[in-house]
């Protein structure tokens, strides 16, 4: 008799307990493959817990992950030390087929400012362990935090080396700035900046996703590189999302290629679905009617107020046709949107609340409204995908900014460092906050200490203090009286195994929007 699929999944006893048809298949049978291929993660750290996810997935690239249409047990745990003698929590959860057989597991009822350690059992195989960190108790009093920030990881243009760095860095958290996948096509050759060809790396399965299914298959493919699992669990992560997690440039209801509304939310669903399957977020975050609550809040005790933001759900149409494109009306349209008017008001009574000795802005794309002029363009050039596109929402968000004094934008998408300060009136007023723009992972390929046309991007808006063309990383250190920022960058990532320097440190004085370098 010919073997079935799920026969050669689970194996001769794994089969027989199929055939029983249960609603639920225990946790006895024997993988023929490795089911914790995608390894695991922690994430959405609270003080008394956080989010542990593992997805079961023994054969990734294929449909379902090669598991059978059923949900499947798995067993958890949470340990106070590294070897897992002392264990702290405990249970089992569901791995179910509607939801790709991944897990999110809200764990709670845990000390305050302290590593745990976690790892998931299903049958005889075990996952690879994970660390993460519990918040410091509300309102505590905290000297100092250490986290990392990233973010464009395009798996065909550079290996996950700034991952496997980030690992070591013994940070306190990751926050992730969006574009964990890209939706691209299979594409052996592609260009950089200049329009030279990139050496070929590694190649995306199959088509672009529009589909649950391709877009399960396009995470499932990213999450296979062990730079990126030790990331993950070296310790928690406070995920978002910006375009790629659904296709460039999207915006609300609209994508690039001018698809019909109706149709393009079908596909922004089923993308919405696909990252929270393969995200440590907590089940708010499960999408109801196509739609997905990204935007929250974490709290370190009374050092730091992390507000993480969705800049793409809510925004208005980008003006001028998008692009970097000379000034056009809708830069400064009455009704243009980037957070939407709830959200906005939500970040707003979340500063006005000053509690924390810093606030720090934690979302996607750049508020410093460069002017991008490099070869002798006769207007200002601004990149309209950008908070530059958007003059209003930026003003009434720097208003809101205004008289803290400890106010620091971190933020992704341009693939470059930049470090700048963010003032009033399109640059020519009053400095609110500082702004850090940490490069990619690998989108861009290896690049440069400098890209062409910096210095003229420089020379052009005074309040920009620093640019580098390298991939890699965020390292912040912030005290009570300064926030250190360390761009920290690796040479290659055409090939494995370069080192990671640090090509600049920034300081910003508690009290003070200003730019100081060691």
């Amino acid at each position: 008799m010919q073997s079935t699929r799920r026969e050669l999944l689970l194996g001769g006893a794994g089969a027989a307990l199929l055939m029983g048809a249960p609603a639920i298949v225990r946790a006895q049978q024997i993988f023929r493959a490795y089911p914790f291929t995608l390894g695991v993660a922690a994430g959405d750290a609270a003080s008394d817990g956080f989010v542990l996810w593992t997805r079961l997935a023994p054969e990734p690239l294929e449909p379902h992950g090669g598991m059978p249409m059923a949900p499947i047990a798995v067993r958890w745990e949470v340990a106070s030390d590294p070897a897992f003698k002392t264990i702290a929590a405990q249970g089992d959860a569901l791995a179910r087929p509607e939801l790709g057989h991944s897990v999110h597991v809200e764990v709670a009822g845990l000390q305050p400012d302290r590593p745990y350690w976690y790892r998931f059992t299903c049958g005889r195989e075990r996952s690879m362990p994970g660390r993460v960190k519990t918040l410091p108790a509300a309102g505590a009093s905290v000297a100092k935090t250490r986290f990392v920030v990233a973010g464009c990881q395009h798996y065909e243009q550079g290996l996950y080396t700034a991952y496997g760095h980030a690992a070591r860095e013994d940070a306190d958290f990751l926050f992730h700035y969006g574009d964990y996948i890209y939706e691209g096509r299979s594409s052996p050759i592609n260009f950089d900046y200049g329009g030279a060809p990139r050496p070929f790396i590694r190649a995306h399965v199959g088509e672009e996703p529009f589909s649950l299914d391709d877009y399960r298959r396009r995470y499932a493919q990213y999450k296979t590189d062990p730079d990126l699992q030790a990331a993950h669990a070296a310790t928690g992560w406070y995920a978002t999302f910006d375009d790629h997690e659904v296709q460039n440039n999207w915006v609300s209801d609209r994508d690039q290629n001018g698809t019909p509304p109706e149709a393009f939310l079908l596909r922004r669903a089923a993308a919405f679905q696909a990252w929270y399957e393969h995200m440590p977020v907590r089940s708010t975050a499960i999408p109801k009617g196509g739609a997905i609550q990204a935007y929250r809040r974490a709290r370190f005790g009374d050092l730091l107020d992390l507000h993480l933001l969705d800049t793409r759900q809510f925004r208005t149409d980008q003006p001028c046709d998008d692009g970097f494109k000379p000034r056009c009306a809708g830069w400064d349209a009455a009704d243009a949107q980037v957070l939407g008017s709830t959200q906005e008001a939500w970040l707003a009574r979340n500063l006005a609340e000053g509690r924390a000795r810093w606030n720090a802005i934690a979302q996607q794309v750049m508020m410093m409204p460069l002017d991008r002029r490099m070869d002798g363009e006769p207007a200002p050039i601004r990149n309209m995908d950008s908070w530059g596109g958007y003059d209003r929402p930026r003003e009434r968000l720097f208003a809101s900014f205004a008289g803290h004094g400890n106010v620091v934008v971190l933020t992704g998408d341009e693939h470059q460092n930049y470090a700048g300060e963010l003032r009033t009136r399109a640059g020519q007023g009053e400095a609110v906050a500082v702004e850090f723009v940490s490069t990619s992972i690998s989108s861009g390929g290896d690049g440069a200490d400098v890209r062409y046309g910096s210095d003229k991007i420089l020379a052009g808006n005074p309040y920009l203090k620093y640019m580098n063309d390298r991939r890699g990383y965020l390292l912040c250190e912030v005290g009570r009286d300064q926030w250190q920022a360390q761009f920290r960058t690796v040479d290659q990532v055409t090939r494995p195994g370069a080192p990671v320097k640090t090509a600049r440190t920034a300081i910003v004085p508690h009290g003070r929007a200003q730019l100081d370098f060691a």
